[in-house]
């Protein structure tokens, strides 16, 4: 008998849930209308043995020990600060994500954002679009990234794909974390405040979860200054989002480029008014051929488990 998984949310790639059906007895809570998962989920919860999420929708207490059976949880993304761990540690149920995959497209849209925001890109088209060019309507200038500092909060995989990016623009790069990071050449500065007063541009890169909520404080925000250009690709929670807005409304901070808000998917009505900011809706990894990877991922470690292997991408 195939082993029984739930399966939480869609990978945009057919041949992922292909694999997942042709594997698996899936059942797909995706699929059910919202107020009648709960129910669906207690008629199959004895028998699950694996549970494929997402970094977004993870798995809490309350589901895990409605699944007696529970082997494994796959995380289809990097981040695992809505996985449970201390529901799931005492009973020895495995943990895997989906780094390195998706790396290179988190990385490039974090510098495509801290480009938008230097050089107003929403902006110019706006202008081009309503026809200003034409009438000759007065243009503010942008800034240029060259010989400016780029501070990188979080120096793992994704940080340092940065940082290789913004160097090649002939920008200062440093980064901060609370742990040096071996190997590398890129100097560490003090402290996240010192981080962020020393930086033109900070690129927010840690990982979610109780220890870097808020981290990117008020302070943080005002040292920064008016001058300076926040992005953050890591998290919404990492960021003091109320801090956040205070600032880019009152002119203490210059920009902002977001990938991720705190409570997302809702934004809130104070940002999206703000013509200092570029916003996306979390689409870090979201190119096809990264969102296959990560999903194969998924699947190859379900697989792995099920064979008795050794897991690919464990989480600790």
């Amino acid at each position: 008998m195939k082993p029984e998984i739930l399966v939480m949310a869609a990978s945009p790639s057919s041949a992922v849930m292909a694999q997942l059906d042709q594997h698996f007895d899936c059942h797909h809570v995706w699929q059910i209308p919202q107020d009648e998962r709960a129910a669906f989920i207690a008629g199959v919860a004895p028998t699950v043995r694996a549970v494929a999420t997402t970094g977004q929708i993870g798995i809490d207490a309350a589901l895990a020990a409605q699944l007696p059976k529970l082997e494994i949880v796959a995380v289809n993304g990097i981040g695992v600060d809505a996985v449970d761990f201390a529901a799931l540690r005492p009973r020895g149920i495995a943990v895997t994500n989906t780094p390195g995959v998706l790396t290179d497209d988190v990385a490039d849209l974090a510098v495509t954002l801290l480009m938008s925001t230097a050089r107003r890109i929403p902006a110019l088209d706006a202008y081009v679009r309503a026809g200003q060019w034409q009438a000759k309507v007065p243009l503010q200038p942008s800034r240029t990234l060259r010989g400016k500092v780029a501070g990188i909060y979080g120096f793992g995989r994704i940080g340092q794909a940065v940082a290789q990016r913004l160097a090649a623009f002939g920008m200062d790069v440093r980064y901060w974390q609370p742990n040096v990071k071996a190997g590398v050449t890129v100097p560490r500065a003090a402290s996240l405040l010192a981080l962020a007063r020393d930086s033109d541009y900070l690129v927010v890169c840690a990982p979610g979860g109780d220890a870097t909520r808020g981290q990117v404080s008020a302070d943080v925000i005002e040292a920064l200054g008016a001058q300076g250009t926040l992005v953050n690709v890591a998290r919404g929670t990492v960021v003091d989002e109320a801090a956040l807005i205070s600032a880019l409304a009152a002119g203490r901070l210059g920009a902002a480029g977001l990938d991720v808000f705190e409570a997302e998917p809702v934004v809130p009505a104070a940002l999206t008014a703000l013509p200092n900011v570029v916003l996306t809706p979390h689409v870090g990894s979201l190119t096809e051929e990264t969102r296959h990877a990560m999903g194969q991922l998924v699947v190859d470690n379900l697989l792995a488990h099920f064979a008795g292997q050794p897991l690919l991408t464990p989480v600790d």
